[in-house]
């Protein structure tokens, strides 16, 4: 039993190009200085003096420049090629978070939050362009799976080595740390990657030779359907970090420490399971089949605690039944829209995408404390089951179409 487990893992980690471990070595480097963000609102409340509410002006910024940045992304990855786009990024990100430390006026972090949010955030269409233009449609999945691990790693490392920074050498040189590991990984990305131009037979398009769009996403009914799914999946989903940190303090009455604790186990959880997980099931069940159920689990995870009430044992099963909701339905929704592309459209593709996490981000928190606040948690749990149900007709529907 302990053999056949260990030969599955293995087995889920083989197939992938040289360049799709290469990619997600470049993620690994970048999230692990992942320090600016999670720290910001502390940043701007305690060392800056600004109100809570000029802090969430700021993080405004911040997701507004990520749904810009997506679309410049996406269409700039169609022109120049991803390989290009991915490389200034990362790069010019980099200066961009040291910058935002030496800035001081309110207006001035708006500014420099937006413009950095943009450029950063350009990165991601180009980046899943690339997987798609360096894996294998039998591995892609577990190609985006791959980058997801490198994600996760990440910010386990990053928040962690930011926090211990802050409280004993001061918030300034998180700045300095996460645009120097930005453009670390721009470095890495440059010399152990080199740009090559891809063969006609590639399923991505070429590396660096500009390209016109063949087939518009804005025009593409299913696509854009599809997008409306994956928005609700992701408001439901992303539940998880504005407001059921608040829910584990307010209603199950447990502490700071252990909210952590719940939160790392997600991330554990991703890193040990998600890829043996993917490799067994995408060859049993339908991309759509899969992505259905993993969002009715997102939203039962959530709807636990009307079942049974809000005690330290539905937390844990929230997160557990959360986590493999999460692991079913997002690396196949991503390769879900991937299926939608071909190699001289996907930028634009791979943008409407992201922007939909873009403002999902930024609507998820604000849906689910202001339907707390008004009308209870309870109200709230049944109303992100009731998107999540929608989803799963949806998902329904598109599987029979198709």
């Amino acid at each position: 039993m302990v053999q056949r487990t260990l030969s599955l893992y293995r087995s889920s980690f083989r197939g992938f190009s040289r360049e799709i471990w290469l990619l997600s070595a470049v993620m690994l480097i970048n999230r692990s200085g992942t320090m600016v963000i999670p720290f910001l609102s502390v940043y701007l409340t305690q060392v800056m003096g600004y109100s809570l509410g000029q802090a969430g002006w700021v993080m405004s910024c911040f997701g507004a420049g990520s749904v810009l940045g997506s679309y410049i992304g996406g269409q700039l990855t169609d022109r120049i090629g991803f390989y290009k786009v991915q490389f200034w990024s990362l790069l010019l990100s980099g200066l961009a978070f040291i910058a935002l430390g030496y800035v001081n006026s309110l207006p001035a972090i708006c500014t420099m939050v937006f413009l950095t949010s943009t450029i950063a955030d350009a990165f991601r269409p180009a980046n899943m362009s690339a997987v798609a233009a360096y894996s294998r449609p039998e591995n892609r999945t577990r190609a985006l799976a791959l980058l997801r691990l490198a994600i996760n790693l990440g910010w386990a490392i990053g928040p962690a080595i930011g926090g211990l920074l802050a409280a004993r050498l001061g918030y300034g040189l998180l700045f300095w740390a996460d645009g120097l590991t930005c453009m670390a990984a721009a470095l890495f990305f440059r010399f152990a990657l080199p740009e090559r131009q891809l063969p006609e037979s590639s399923h991505g398009q070429e590396s660096g030779a500009p390209v016109l769009a063949n087939g518009s996403a804005y025009r593409d009914r299913a696509f854009l359907f599809f997008l409306l799914l994956a928005f609700l999946n992701a408001i439901a989903f992303m539940q998880l970090f504005g407001t059921l940190p608040v829910f584990f303090k307010q209603e199950v009455g447990i502490d700071e420490a252990m909210i952590g604790r719940l939160m790392a186990m997600n991330g554990l959880l991703i890193a040990i399971i998600e890829m043996p997980l993917i490799f067994v099931m995408e060859k049993r069940f339908r991309i759509p089949q899969l992505v259905s159920v993993g969002t009715l689990l997102i939203g039962g995870s959530y709807l636990l605690f009307n079942l049974f009430g809000p005690v330290m044992g539905m937390a844990v099963a929230c997160m557990i039944t959360m986590t493999v909701g999460e692991m079913l339905s997002l690396p196949f929704l991503a390769t879900m829209a991937l299926n939608f592309t071909n190699d001289r459209n996907r930028g634009q593709y791979m943008a409407l995408f992201s922007i939909a996490y873009s403002v999902a981000h930024i609507a998820a928190p604000t849906i689910g404390l202001q339907v707390a606040e008004h009308f209870g948690f309870s109200t709230l749990w049944y109303l992100i089951m009731g998107f999540c149900l929608m989803v799963w007709a949806g998902f329904r529907y598109l599987d029979n179409r198709r």
